[in-house]
């Protein structure tokens, strides 16, 4: 199941919240929470959209830049035995641990429903 939507050009994680019984929509990519409810897909487009708008608007008055910058750069914390593992196989593929973990990362999106991650 993807539970991504793109909404107004920007992509938002969506979930459904049992407790109150609506879809919950959550905007990735900014740098605050833009977030959103509705019943139905045609709620998380509408609701979506306003609840951008106020966020952008908001920071385009206080000068803040909305988009989140990402670096490229993230700690990733694995057992010592997959640590070894991915080094084994890493320099056995001649790359290093960075380079190798960085292709896995692009293949497993490639070859998943997440591919629309490396478009975005």
């Amino acid at each position: 199941m993807n539970n991504i939507m793109k909404i107004d050009g920007h992509q938002a994680v969506i979930a459904y919240d049992p407790e109150i019984e609506l879809f919950r929509g959550e905007f990735i990519g900014l740098n605050g929470g833009a977030d959103f409810y509705a019943a139905d897909v045609a709620g998380l487009h509408r609701e979506g959209s306003i609840s951008l708008a106020v966020f952008l608007r908001t920071c385009k008055e206080k000068g803040i830049e909305p988009l989140k910058n990402f670096s490229g750069k993230f700690v990733l914390r694995v057992d010592p035995v997959v640590h070894e593992a991915a080094a084994l196989a890493a320099a056995a593929d001649g790359k290093s641990l960075n380079q190798w973990a960085s292709d896995v990362l692009k293949m497993s999106l490639m070859a998943s429903d997440n591919s629309y991650a490396l478009t975005a």
